[in-house]
């Protein structure tokens, strides 16, 4: 039977939900390793502990297994079982009274102490102190609370993880204790794909928004009110003060370091990928565009072909682009995948105080001479959304993905971007100290890797123009939209049959009714 509807089956109709949301949805994720990181207080050891007696309390051909909780002192231990006892409880299942005992441990001058409820099922919940060898020889569910603040983490998790060979699970609940710390390592492992694994996340405010306060006042005896909600969040942060964001935010400490080594940049870069940069002058724009567009293609042709040329006709392609007009600048950085399914850097594009046409023109004359073309990913934010909108026009919504950079689009992608350095598979960026500086310029922000608001200069701090990061963005684009799944379209060329064909090869470049690229 699920744990909704013991749950049904023992509240009354007009009573709320036991479990709030974020609890449930916990409780939902099924994998032989999953990892919370949360705020402090908002129950999520409580809601293991009910599915745990559902666990222990069910047959082994219903999925039971014993379980084995392991908290970093004796007071949550303690309180961990006193739930699971109220929990068997509540669903009226048969179940021994908890029993306190002592394991042998491998060292003759210590003893575990634990805490056991054995079930008719023949499975047991079992609690215990936080050393690996307490988890020698056993099988079953292990959870692990308040990860972060265990003596050994790592070897725990060795330990742990030992289990799923014969199907069991690992759970591991906590908050975040630094950004050196194994837990949060273990999470950005798992977001970088280097372990698999599912990862849930639940800060104060979202428990808020899912009924935490009002759950409060019903444990309290005392009538929900709106209006107080706010100031009732606003006490627990000025409690927390300034340790609000690691206690409360999921926010590991001590960030602000830069994300990237530059031992790390600098093994993965090749002075013989060239950076090309275009600029024109202050008021270049009001010049007629037919002149414009003539001057940006000669560009091209001069510049970008014999580079697009070069390029072997067996890879597969990609790009990314971080836009700016006035301010930032423009960077598409094309990404091919070899055979051996390494990503390589051909060459990268700097464009700065170039019209919206131009850069439009630019663009489409380098993805359509990109061999085997499949993604794009394009900076979508302000201005950014017009040209990426033309361009998904151009070349098909499935295969420009138009990417809004948010902080949560950060923190699942930057650990696959510096997973990829790290494995060699991202290589071939351009030996050039602005590039590399823009790719080094993330930094660990409210412990997520992300461009900061403040610009640096192409020729140090006092003097030059602005760079804000943007090779380094329009890098981790072209990673990201490599990783993207793609519909493959196979296709033989016709030869034009008349003035009706809407694109036709001319010797300027690809004729269509945007122009000439």
């Amino acid at each position: 039977m699920s744990l909704e509807t013991q749950l049904k089956s023992t509240a009354n109709l007009d009573t709320p939900a036991v479990l709030l949301e974020y609890q449930k949805d916990w409780i939902g994720i099924r994998a032989p390793l999953k990892v919370g990181e949360k705020s402090r207080r908002i129950g999520l050891t409580w809601a293991e502990a009910a599915d745990n007696v559902l666990v222990a309390s069910s047959e082994k051909k219903a999925g039971g297994q014993t379980v084995y909780y392991l908290g970093y002192n004796q007071d949550m231990t303690v309180e961990y079982i006193q739930a699971c006892a109220m929990w068997a409880r509540a669903y009226n299942y048969a179940a021994e009274e908890i029993e306190e005992g002592i394991w042998p441990d491998s060292d003759p001058d210590k003893h575990i102490k634990t805490y056991t409820i054995g079930f008719p099922s023949g499975h047991r919940i079992v609690a215990l102190t936080s050393r690996p060898s307490n988890l020698r020889g056993r099988q079953g569910v292990v959870v692990i609370d308040e990860a972060a603040f265990h003596q050994d983490l790592a070897e725990l998790l060795k330990a742990a993880l030992a289990l799923l060979i014969w199907g069991g699970e690992v759970h591991v609940i906590s908050t975040h204790d630094g950004t050196e710390n194994a837990f949060n390592e273990l999470i950005n492992d798992i977001r970088a794909g280097k372990r698999k694994g599912a990862l849930f996340r639940c800060p104060f405010r979202e428990a808020v928004d899912d009924g935490l306060y009002q759950r409060v006042c019903l444990r309290k005896g005392i009538e929900y009110r709106e209006e107080e909600e706010a100031a009732w969040v606003q006490d627990v942060y000025d409690f927390y003060g300034d340790a609000s964001e690691e206690e409360l935010d999921c926010v590991p400490s001590q960030g602000g370091g830069a994300f990237l080594s530059l031992a790390l940049v600098e093994q993965r870069s090749n002075r013989e990928v060239p950076v090309l940069r275009l600029a024109y002058p202050q008021g270049y724009e009001v010049q007629e565009e037919h002149i414009r567009l003539a001057d940006s293609l000669e560009w091209c042709e001069e510049n970008l072909l014999p580079l697009l040329n070069a390029i072997p006709l067996d890879v597969q392609s990609f790009y990314g682009m971080d836009f700016g007009r006035s301010g930032d600048l423009s960077v598409i950085w094309p990404l091919v995948k070899e055979q051996n399914l390494r990503k390589r850097t051909p060459f990268v594009v700097e464009l700065r105080n170039v019209p919206f046409k131009q850069q439009f023109q630019i663009k489409c004359y380098i993805i359509s001479r990109l061999p085997n073309f499949l993604k794009g990913a394009d900076d979508a934010r302000g201005n950014g959304s017009q040209l990426s909108e033309d361009t998904a026009i151009e070349f098909g919504f499935n295969r420009i993905e138009r990417v809004m950079l948010t902080e949560g689009w950060y923190r699942d992608n930057m650990p696959l971007f510096k997973a990829a350095l790290e494995d060699d598979t991202f290589y071939d960026i351009p030996a050039d100290k602005d590039v590399v500086s823009d790719v080094r310029a993330f930094r660990v922000v409210k412990g997520v890797a992300r461009i900061p608001e403040k610009r640096t200069n192409e020729k140090g701090e006092k003097s030059g123009p602005k760079r804000h990061g943007d090779a380094g963005i329009a890098a981790v684009l072209a990673d990201y939209a490599s990783r993207q799944d793609v519909e493959i379209f196979e296709f033989h060329r016709v030869p034009p049959s008349g003035s009706h064909d809407r694109t036709v090869q001319t010797g300027g470049g690809w004729r269509s009714n945007k122009g000439i690229w």
